[in-house]
């Protein structure tokens, strides 16, 4: 009892103090220009790929698993670059949530296969946009929601402190945020209801109890969450996928948007999902370096599966 007082006691106090120092760390880097913010990116993400060895690890893991036929020097190479790119995505968060609105969406410097997106809005359709974990993802809630109405889920940070921060940056633009639990879900089937847009992460990992089944990404079989497949079941919404894909040298953003593959619109939900999977998979081929590779998207496999994070090889 006196070491979980303790414990609890010790968090009372760190996390305030980390959310200090974070807080005001990104509105430091807010002031930088993205050219100044991306080249910080390459020494320190050089440094997480040289010494943190889960990252490293989880990384090669990853991408032997989704690139089989690339050489081990290849795949190093798309590594390493990746972590620098994912380095990157953290730095501008000062940028995207503290900085100008102006300047950030201004930071859009052309957009790809929106009008259609666009045109469904006008008539009060409902749409799905599907952001993963590539490119500059926090970018595209802002530029959508400050065209049309467009609702998310969020979950609470672990640093709870930052929530009022976090929340602030991503409904400036008017942006709606719905609870990550049965009380979102129901925000998200109005939303779609009244013919408006949602915005859902489509590569995580589905908590137990959150609904899932197991379809391929890269040919593996993993957990992915079922949540697309009943929406779309409900309201009839047609599905896109998104990418604020990074322009070198600073020079801003490229918006992609493309049509999800039409497996997701299948009413058997292994189908679905599958769809949903090929989905993030094709937007991945726009910019293979910005997809956030260090991330453990095959931990959860089939039974008598070999579980891929266990093995100490690349």
């Amino acid at each position: 009892m006196k070491a979980g007082r303790k414990k609890s006691k010790k968090n009372k106090y760190s996390r305030p103090v980390r959310a200090f120092f974070i807080r005001n760390g990104w509105k430091l880097l807010s002031y930088l220009p993205l050219r100044a913010l991306q080249a910080l990116a390459v020494p320190l993400g050089w440094l997480i790929w040289r010494g943190s060895r889960r990252e490293r690890r989880v990384t090669l893991t990853n991408l032997k698993l989704a690139f089989p036929d690339l050489s081990v020097a290849e795949r190093k190479s798309l590594g390493k670059a990746s972590l620098i790119e994912s380095t990157r995505t953290l730095l501008e968060m000062g940028f995207m949530w503290m900085a100008p609105k102006d300047r950030v969406l201004a930071s859009v410097r052309s957009v790809q296969g929106a009008e259609e997106l666009e045109r469904l809005q006008q008539q009060q359709q409902p749409v799905i946009l599907l952001g993963p974990h590539i490119g500059q993802w926090e970018l595209i809630g802002q530029w959508f929601s400050a065209r049309f109405p467009l609702t998310c889920m969020y979950s609470l940070p672990k640093v709870r402190e930052l929530d009022p921060v976090i929340r602030q940056g991503r409904c400036r633009t008017g942006g709606f945020l719905v609870p990550a639990d049965v009380k979102g879900v129901a925000g998200l089937l109005k939303a779609l209801r009244r013919g408006e847009a949602v915005g859902i992460l489509p590569d995580q990992v589905p908590d137990r109890g959150q609904g899932g089944v197991f379809a391929p990404f890269y040919g593996h079989p993993v957990l992915t969450a079922t949540l697309l497949p009943k929406l779309v079941q409900k309201t009839g919404a047609r599905v896109f996928t998104a990418l604020a894909k990074r322009l070198p040298r600073g020079e801003g953003y490229e918006l992609i948007l493309i049509p999800a593959d039409e497996r997701v619109y299948s009413t058997d939900e292994q189908e679905a999902t599958a769809g949903v999977n090929a989905s993030v998979e094709q937007i991945i081929s726009y910019a293979p370096t910005q997809y956030q590779w260090a991330y453990k998207r095959f931990k959860r496999v089939p039974k008598g599966t070999p579980k891929p994070y266990k093995s100490r090889r690349f």
